[in-house]
């Protein structure tokens, strides 16, 4: 089963949320390039394509965050 938590002030949370984050969001990211391997046609692969976008997104601002507080 897939989390689904969309932040944009990852300051708010502690390190140890940020880990957390980081690792569903790069579990999610693992299913949904499963579930696109195995799946056909145009708009699953779409609607696919843009989830795994979005995850992406908030994994990249979770690392930028993390990196921030690692360099402190």
């Amino acid at each position: 089963m897939m989390e689904w938590i969309v932040m944009s002030n990852y300051s708010a949370l502690s390190t140890p949320e940020i880990e957390d984050r980081i690792a569903v969001l790069r579990d999610n990211i693992r299913q949904l390039t499963e579930q696109a391997a195995a799946s056909s046609g145009a708009a699953d692969e779409e609607r696919t394509s843009n989830r795994i976008a979005q995850q992406t997104e908030e994994l990249d601002a979770l690392l930028q965050e993390r990196e921030k507080r690692v360099k402190r």
